[in-house]
């Protein structure tokens, strides 16, 4: 998951147009003060574990306010964090688990709707600890037997699907990791 995380003054959103992904809409448009802003991608990854997604991104948005003394905070989504997303039922999970963890605590919490165009105006606060970019990974704490060539992730050999590098025909018995997965990296 990558989150680019902003200390706004203010935040403000609309919702123009759904997509044919889009949630049933509650609230079309919003805007939270004094808060931070949370910009969400959901990555392919993630879809290995989105528990531990959901738990360590509550954890590191936690420490974020704590060290920003802010009890605000408004999750948008926000597809254009990566180039390789994940599926929109885990992104949409992932990002309910998320705000319903973040409500579990003492601060006020907004989702911005899933599957909608949105415009949107943001006044960041423009001090040292105002932006940070954080990527949450579902194998933090463990180690890793690969890294992707395409996106640089992580990943164990247990999760790589079988993927044939030498014919349309392969039946998938073929054998050795460099049909699985490619040289190790």
């Amino acid at each position: 998951m990558r989150i680019l995380s902003i200390h706004a003054s203010s935040m403000w959103y609309n919702a123009t147009q759904k997509t044919k992904l889009a949630e049933p809409l509650t609230v079309r448009e919003d805007r939270m003060e004094e808060c931070v802003v949370l910009f969400c991608c959901v990555e392919k990854i993630d879809e290995k574990n989105p528990d531990k997604v959901i738990a360590s991104a509550h954890q590191n948005i936690l420490q974020r306010l704590e060290k920003l003394k802010v009890r605000k905070v408004l999750i948008y989504p926000y597809a254009h964090l990566t180039s390789t997303l994940g599926s929109p039922q885990v992104a949409f999970s992932i990002l309910k688990g998320l705000e319903d963890a973040l409500n579990r605590e003492p601060i006020e919490v907004k989702r911005a709707p899933f599957g909608w165009y949105k415009e949107f105006e943001i006044r960041g606060k423009g001090h040292p600890l105002a932006d940070l970019s954080m990527t949450i990974c579902p194998y933090e704490g463990t180690e890793c037997d690969f890294t992707c060539p395409y996106c640089h992730h992580p990943f164990k050999e247990a999760d790589a699907e079988h993927v044939c590098q030498q014919s349309a025909e392969c039946t998938g018995t073929c054998s050795g990791k460099q049909a699985i997965i490619g040289e190790k990296r």
